[in-house]
């Protein structure tokens, strides 16, 4: 954000290996050890300020497109299985979790945050934030981690940074300025976890159960509840599967 304040408009990554002072959701403290991969990319597009917060499911889309390029080959599935890997007695192995994480059987092996700013000359900088747990993953947190060297991945840190440059220009380009938002959600329900599953989501201690339907074209999470109404989510922490029935 220092470098869009600045004047540079992007396209321009920003990777580390290591990060001692992150920031994740909602202001939270977050630090990576060393060979995890930290990357932003900022952009800032020609698009409308409506379809702007869509750029995360590119991401999701682009980062689990290049997770599935590192993992080992006949190994790994990006399907369309639940977290916990119950429906129809499947398992989907790499899949993206409402709203930014990508899961590996149902433990987070990456997330991605979006920050908006607005500039002086009334565009708005966007900084896409990616972490990927290559070599180590966070232990006590409120969900289960993983990493790629606990999938059995002999990969680096370099090789899935440039995996995900790739991915993301494909996607990027797919997506076409909004215009192509459709079909980035159509990848996106795709690779989903936890659709037709159990959900419990908290929004700030409110407690939404139900089963996940979809997400509509806005991105947002489809909630059908017990007595058949459809719920509609913006945000909020997500519990999928067996964990649902436990979310506080």
């Amino acid at each position: 954000m220092k470098a869009a304040q600045s004047g540079d408009g992007g396209p321009i990554w920003f990777a580390a290996l290591q990060q001692t002072a992150g920031r994740g959701r909602r202001g939270r403290p977050w630090s990576s050890p060393h060979g995890n991969l930290a990357a932003s990319l900022l952009i800032v597009p020609d698009a409308d300020p409506n379809l702007v917060a869509t750029l995360g499911f590119v991401a999701g889309v682009a980062l689990n497109r290049a997770l599935a390029t590192v993992l080992p080959k006949g190994k790994f599935k990006t399907g369309l299985d639940g977290a916990d890997g119950e429906e129809g007695g499947k398992r989907a192995r790499i899949a993206l979790k409402w709203p930014n994480d990508v899961l590996a059987d149902g433990a987070k092996l990456s997330g991605i945050l979006l920050e908006a700013q607005p500039l002086p000359d009334g565009r708005t900088a966007i900084v896409m934030g990616c972490g990927v747990n290559v070599v180590a993953a966070p232990e006590g947190t409120p969900y289960p981690a993983t990493s790629l060297r606990d999938l059995g991945a002999d990969v680096d840190a370099q090789a899935v940074f440039e995996a995900l440059t790739q991915a993301w220009v494909d996607t990027y380009t797919l997506w076409d300025q909004g215009r192509g938002i459709a079909e980035v959600l159509r990848l996106w329900r795709e690779f989903a976890a936890g659709i037709g599953a159990p959900v419990a989501v908290n929004r700030h201690g409110d407690i939404v159960r139900g089963i996940f339907e979809t997400i509509d074209d806005a991105g947002r999470l489809v909630v059908r509840a017990d007595d058949d109404t459809r719920i509609t989510i913006t945000a909020g922490d997500v519990h999928f599967g067996t964990t649902a029935s436990a979310a506080p």
